[in-house]
């Protein structure tokens, strides 16, 4: 296929028109981000260069890359109302330059960003989040200050943790019981005044622990003062965030699923519906490209800026209606796969629409 001057013309301003919002949306969201976290950055003293390549530069992209569709979008109706404001599209059509034909250059660099977007998404992004997370955790997350009350939580099928709470300055909980229960019979209660995480041993240390074990109607119980075990969880199961999904790539995601399918937990239906997102949005990127080319390719009365208005409100309906279907997914009330798909349906649709009415 080979690429007209229209073609190369069209993709060039295609790309400038996107680098440029990217731009300043990073210049925006920097400076919003920097005065609400100067204050963490210095009581805990983070150096400047950390703060600018460990985070900065590992978090930027990211966000970026999260709100992709959009920039797309608004660079697309930007850049095609001013060509439609200069007759620049009346006269390609006039040259003999058919409405579909005109769509290829729109078409190719769609593609191209929405490969670029996956590619980020599922490789890139995730390494550099490793080290933003590291830098969060480190300057931002205070451990010394973080606790948990009340915990109870399915660690296995079958595996019941409980703790009063958990500290994160010495990764130490405290009035512990671990039941295991199998068909509906609790088979064993483990109970243990204190639990300390090792790091060197990547095992729990229990202290004044007891158990009791139930089989044929007979009770066993045993003491100790200390005692090593390997429990199916660490401090890090507590202290992630929502947000740290980020750092998986599409191994570590399907791992975290399988983890999160063996404890049998609620939390399966988030990381699954993370990872169909990830599919879902470089598709997203194609169909606002054509979305936008059809709104925008019209020389109308109100111009760019009534175009700008009209991509910025589509925009935010995108923007609404995929995190709304998310939500869904990742609570389980619907299957992830079907959440993620059912926006892109919906805005696929609105785009052929408009795309045969833009034709006329």
């Amino acid at each position: 296929m080979k690429l007209t001057k229209i073609d190369v013309y069209i993709i060039k301003r295609f790309l400038g028109a996107f680098a440029l919002a990217l731009g300043l949306f990073t210049v925006i969201i920097i400076v919003f981000d920097l005065s609400e976290k100067i204050d963490d950055f210095m009581e805990n003293s983070a150096p400047f260069s950390e703060v600018i390549f460990d985070y900065y530069v590992n978090w930027v992209p990211f966000l970026l890359n999260l709100f992709s569709p959009v920039f797309v979008f608004i660079s697309v109706i930007f850049f095609t109302s001013k060509m439609a404001q200069n007759s620049e599209i009346i006269a390609m059509l006039a040259g003999g330059v058919s409405y579909r034909r005109l769509l290829r250059p729109y078409f190719i660099t769609s593609i191209f960003l929405a490969l670029f977007s996956f590619s980020l998404s599922a490789w890139i992004i995730p390494h550099a989040d490793k080290t933003r997370v590291d830098f969060e955790n480190t300057y931002i997350r205070d451990r010394t200050r973080y606790r948990l009350t009340g915990i109870k939580t399915q660690i296995a099928p079958g595996q019941i943790l409980s703790m009063s709470n958990f500290n994160f300055s010495d990764s130490a909980g405290f009035k512990i019981s671990l039941e295991h229960v199998e068909n509906g019979e609790l088979k064993s209660k483990l109970y243990a005044d204190r639990l300390n995480w090792n790091d060197t041993t990547q095992k729990w240390t229990l202290t004044k622990w007891w158990t009791r074990e139930f089989a044929d109607g007979n009770e066993i119980l045993t003491k100790g003062s200390t005692m090593d075990t390997m429990i199916a969880f660490n401090p890090e199961d507590f202290f992630r965030k929502n947000d740290d999904v980020q750092m998986f790539n599409l191994r570590e995601l399907n791992e975290m699923i399988g983890l999160e399918e063996m404890r049998g937990t609620g939390n399966i239906f988030f990381y699954t519906t993370e990872k169909y997102k990830r599919f879902a949005m470089p598709f997203a990127i194609i169909i606002l490209t054509i979305i936008g080319v059809s709104v925008a390719s019209k020389k109308t009365r109100g111009g760019i800026g009534l175009n700008l208005g009209i991509g910025l409100l589509i925009s935010f309906t995108f923007l609404v209606v995929f995190q709304f279907f998310l939500a869904y997914g990742s609570s389980g009330s619907m299957h992830p796969l079907i959440a993620v798909t059912i926006p892109n349906l919906i805005f696929g649709s609105i785009a052929f629409v408009l795309y045969r009415f833009a034709q006329k």
